[in-house]
Parts: C-alpha cells; structure tokens; sequence
C-alpha cells in the first residue's frame, strides 16, 4: 500500500508539474499577443498618413489654379471693401459683403495648398497695384493682364473715387466682369485639374459667381 501511495503521490506531482508548464505556456503566448497587439496598434500611425497623402495628388494645372485665383480673390475683396463706405444701395452693400465672407476663406484654402505643395504663395503687394507687373501676382512671368477679368491700377483708383449710385454701378460692372474671369479659371482648373479638393473648389466659384453675375445683371437693368 505504500508503494502505490508513494506512486499516486508522484504521479500527482508529475499532474502539477505539467500544468505549471503549461500555464508558463500559455502566460509566454498571451505575452506574445500582447506584445503583437501592441505593436498592431501603433502599425496604422504610417498608414495613418497615407490618405493625406493620396489625397494630396496635384498636378501642375492644380498649382496654376491656386497660384492665380489667389490674387484673383484679392482683388475682389479690395473692391468689395470700398462698398460699405461707397456704395448707395444696400442690395450693393449686400452682395459685396456676400463676396468677402466666401472669397476670404477660400484665399486661405489656396494658400493652404500651396503651402503643402511646397509652392510659394503669390505675396500681396502693398496697395494692391495690379498694372500688370510680373512681380505682383508672386508668379514669375505671369501678368495679371493674363488673368481673366483682372482690373488695372487705373480702373481701381477710378472705382475709389466714386461714390452714390456711380459706385453702384461701376462696382457692379466690374465685378461682373471680374467674376466671368474667375468661372473662366475655375472651368480650366475643373477640365486640366487633378486635386479633388480644388476641383470642387472651382464647381463652388463657378455656381456662386455665375448667380452673383446673374444679380447684377438684373439690378444694372441687363
């Protein structure tokens, strides 16, 4: 009998020994998982990045849009400023803040952009002279005179003198002409683009600048 008892004992033993071992196992595997669960967890950060980078995909099309809407909207918001102080009607006061509060931050978008792209962001001259120098829309060998419904430094400092109803009127035909040049720019961007985002971008200037067009046309009795 006390063999068998010593032998039940040492088989108990062997029992425990062996479940010992298997917890150190299986302890080692959740380590291991633990370990690969982490590391799981910091994997996506790289990728993490990889839609901005995908969706940063531009082309040279995409830079001309930005680089020349930039001054195209500064000039806008120049001339819509003279409108508080100028203008006579208040539909004019209207649309002028209308055309600030959107263009505003989309000169901000751009050169956002820009920034991004490793571009230089066109530098607003002081005074806002647009006469037509290559220096003042920041892009070397590109006149304003080439950018669609650009005014002069004359037409400008014309415009700033007026006030009443002729403010009201040459804002108007400016502007008109002003943004015809923008949907011209935003249908070119639209057709050669290959940024999403400024493509939708040059489909929001083109519907809100065609409607503003339409507005003033009506109220100038066209």
């Amino acid at each position: 009998m006390s063999r068998s008892k010593s032998h039940r004992s040492f088989s108990r033993r062997l029992v425990v020994a062996a479940a010992t071992a298997a917890s150190a196992v299986v302890l080692a595997a959740c380590g291991g998982n633990d370990s690969g669960s982490h590391t799981a967890h910091r994997s996506p950060s790289p990728s993490a990045s990889s839609p901005s980078a995908s969706a940063g995909a531009h082309n040279a099309a995409d830079v001309a849009f930005a680089k020349g809407m930039i001054p195209h909207h500064r000039q806008a918001v120049e001339m819509a400023g003279l409108a508080a102080g100028r203008a006579s009607s208040s539909q004019v006061k209207e649309l002028a803040a209308k055309i600030k509060q959107a263009q505003d931050p989309e000169i901000k978008t751009m050169s956002g952009w820009l920034t991004a792209w490793g571009e230089q962001v066109p530098e607003e001259m002081p005074g806002m002279d647009h006469s037509g120098s290559s220096g003042h829309s920041g892009m070397p060998g590109m006149e304003h005179s080439g950018m669609p419904g650009m005014m002069s430094a004359k037409e400008m400092a014309a415009l700033k003198k007026k006030s009443g109803k002729a403010f009201d009127t040459a804002f108007m035909e400016m502007m008109v002409g002003h943004h015809q040049g923008a949907v011209k720019m935003a249908g070119t961007e639209k057709e050669k683009g290959a940024y999403g985002p400024a493509k939708t971008l040059a489909d929001a200037v083109i519907k809100a600048q065609e409607a503003e067009i339409a507005r003033m046309n009506r109220l100038l009795g066209k």
